[in-house]
């Protein structure tokens, strides 16, 4: 990123954590640090010149911030030996650091408090040690004595964002509340995860080798020298998986709130399960997440990177203990998982891999979750009563049916482009589609799901419908389309992605379009054409908006918002087909409607009454959406 960002940091130029952080970007402005040596001031930093200096440190055996050209620095700036029983503290100091009027001097203690405590962007820990607790703990709770005297309360933080190169920089307990207070922060383990994620490629890779090695096929100079080809191609993977990763929580954060009483579900079935103590994981009691909910807040980042990992580890174990990870649908996980160069040498030794099926599960368990959402099989296996590898085929037949990976990438095509809360907003729109169609597989389709046949058969299809759509919507949808298009294309998207995002609400009922084109032999052009009007002519297009008006603070408000929905989804399926099997080809839809109808007008007629009293009284609640369903369901 192109605007200079402030940094205080734990460590030093020789560090690989520390200095292989601080030369990412060269609009980086390192105002202050310290390590185990010595205290770093640089208050007003040029980032080119500084930039250049931190790289030849950084190149610099056994480097130190002593060996630091102080003629770069600042006005105000110097470096500062730890065993000084006072450093000064210049004018500039102490405005880059929020320090009050009248401070000429503080011990080096009292400094590096205040430099963790800086109202700066970025906090960078490379250091060993804990340097920040939560108000609730004590010193002797947090177990590092060497660092009493310099650590700081996550209450007391006034950076944006924390970035964790070390482990262990806070205690669960700080980061949540830094994170209550509205940081930005992760865990140790998701800000480190790249490098466990490299060591796994590293050991499956190496496995792989030495296979095809013993076998002859391969020397061993030949063999190294294949793994250090490798490197840029395995680090590319890496980051991938953790690109997504962060912006699954990304996502998570973003509904914390309204997915409050979801979360505390899924705690409470991981406890029931065994397989998670809340008071190890730092995470919150009854009543603790009662106050979160009143106050509108949800979990943190740091508490849903703890359920991340709980839902992966739960969904892989009862994966594996399926038999999806043989399913010759699923192979292209072994092989994306692998290097390009592996792929083109070795591919029919993938399958001889001693670890495939775990490879396999952990794959495809990776994309659901960070895809999907923390909890989406959890819900699905409670709406549905399906089984893990039964959510997990609906959910990949889901996202290729609706070219989910494609739409995502343009998505991210627009990093920096756009803010980054429009992304996510479009990320949980593709999501939510995936969703509503994974349950409509789960519900309508024979389990298990051959994932492959569903998408051949669906995807082209539903293709022809998304590009039909946009000409034939009419009603509410039309002005969704279009105000969502519009809204979009404001904050900076594309015109043509806006309006794909846009319609993905009304792309949902491809599915059912498709499915009644196949049962009637109909042409998919037809049946949209009938779909449409009979959405608009008998309302249920705003009946579908109201329902979505319903409140959904619990599991029961929720399913049964879920099941005015799919009552008006079955109803409207229902009397498509009716009116279609009323017409021969070659008809025009309204045309086709007027007859249909007049062949039901009594029927019709009160169904329309009855819509209208709802709209006139203005009131949607559960019962009267109810009865104007079941007046609906009198229709066909």
């Amino acid at each position: 990123q192109a605007t200079p960002f402030t940094v205080v940091g734990v460590g030093d130029m020789s560090g690989d954590v520390f200095g292989n952080g601080m030369l990412l970007s060269r609009h980086l402005r390192i105002v202050a640090a310290f390590d185990h040596r010595h205290v770093f001031l640089d208050p007003d930093p040029d980032p080119a010149a500084s930039f250049a200096e931190r790289e030849r440190l950084f190149g610099l055996p056994r480097s130190s911030w002593a060996d630091y050209d102080t003629s770069l620095l600042s006005a105000g700036g110097g470096v500062h030996p730890r065993t000084a029983k006072s450093i000064p503290i210049s004018a500039q100091v102490r405005a880059r650091l929020g320090l009050p009027d009248g401070v000429g001097s503080m011990t080096p203690a009292e400094l590096m408090k205040a430099i963790l405590a800086a109202p700066v962007d970025l906090l960078w820990n490379g250091g060993i040690g804990t340097y920040v607790k939560a108000s609730t703990e004590s010193h002797a709770d947090v177990g590092d004595k060497a660092n009493d005297a310099i650590r700081v309360d996550g209450a007391d933080l006034r950076v944006k964002v924390v970035g964790e190169g070390g482990n262990l920089g806070l205690t669960q307990l700080g980061r949540i509340e830094f994170a209550v207070a509205g940081g930005h922060i992760n865990t140790d383990a998701i800000d480190n995860s790249a490098g466990v994620d490299t060591s796994d490629h590293e050991v499956n890779i190496k496995i792989l080798l030495d296979r095809v090695v013993a076998a002859g096929e391969l020397t061993v100079p030949a063999r190294n020298e294949l793994l250090q080809e490798m490197t840029d191609d395995v680090a590319a993977l890496v980051l991938r998986d953790n690109y997504r990763q962060n912006r699954a929580l990304a996502n998570a954060r973003a509904q914390a709130a309204s997915m409050e009483d979801v979360h505390a579900r899924f705690i409470r079935a991981l406890e029931q399960q065994g397989d998670l103590k809340r008071e190890v994981e730092r995470l919150p009691n009854e009543e603790e997440l009662l106050d979160r909910r009143a106050a509108g807040i949800g979990l943190t980042v740091p508490e849903l990177a703890v359920l991340l990992a709980y839902a992966k580890i739960d969904l892989e174990d009862a994966i594996l203990a399926t038999a999806l990870p043989d399913d010759p649908d699923f192979s292209s996980a072994l092989s994306e998982y692998f290097p390009r160069a592996l792929a083109e040498r070795y591919r029919d030794r993938f399958a001889e891999h001693p670890l495939r099926r775990e490879i396999v599960a952990t794959a495809l368990v990776n994309g659901v979750v960070n895809r999907a959402g923390t909890t989406f099989a959890f819900r699905l296996a409670e709406e549905t009563g399906a089984t893990a590898d039964e959510i997990l085929r609906a959910h990949e037949a889901a996202r290729a049916v609706f070219g989910q990976a494609e739409l995502w990438s343009r998505i991210e095509e627009l990093d920096g482009v756009v803010a980054a809360d429009t992304q996510t907003a479009m990320y949980l729109e593709s999501r939510k589609l995936v969703e509503r169609a994974s349950r409509w597989l789960l519900r309508r389709r024979r389990r298990p799901l051959p994932v492959a046949t569903t998408a051949d058969f669906f995807t082209t299809r539903v293709a022809r419908v998304a590009d039909l759509l946009p000409a034939r919507l009419r009603g509410a949808p039309r002005e969704h389309l279009e105000a969502e298009t519009a809204r979009l294309t404001a904050l900076g998207v594309g015109d043509d992605l806006a309006r794909r995002v846009a319609g993905l609400d009304a792309l949902y009922a491809a599915l059912d379009i498709t499915d009644l084109a196949e049962q009637t032999s109909r042409d998919v052009d037809d049946v949209l054409a009938v779909y449409v009007v009979v959405g608009e002519r008998l309302g249920l297009d705003r009946l579908r908006e109201r329902i979505v008006e319903l409140p959904r603070d619990d599991r029961w408000q929720a399913l049964s918002r879920r099941a005015l929905q799919e009552d008006v989804e079955t109803e409207h399926r229902s009397l498509t087909a009716a009116i279609l099997a009323s017409t021969d080809a070659g008809f025009e839809p309204e045309t086709a409607f007027g007859v249909w109808a007049a062949g039901e007008q009594t029927a019709v007629t009160r169904v329309l009454s009855i819509l209208d009293d709802v709209r006139g009284h203005g009131v949607y609640d559960l019962a009267t959406l109810s009865v104007a369903i079941r007046e609906i369901r009198s229709l066909v």
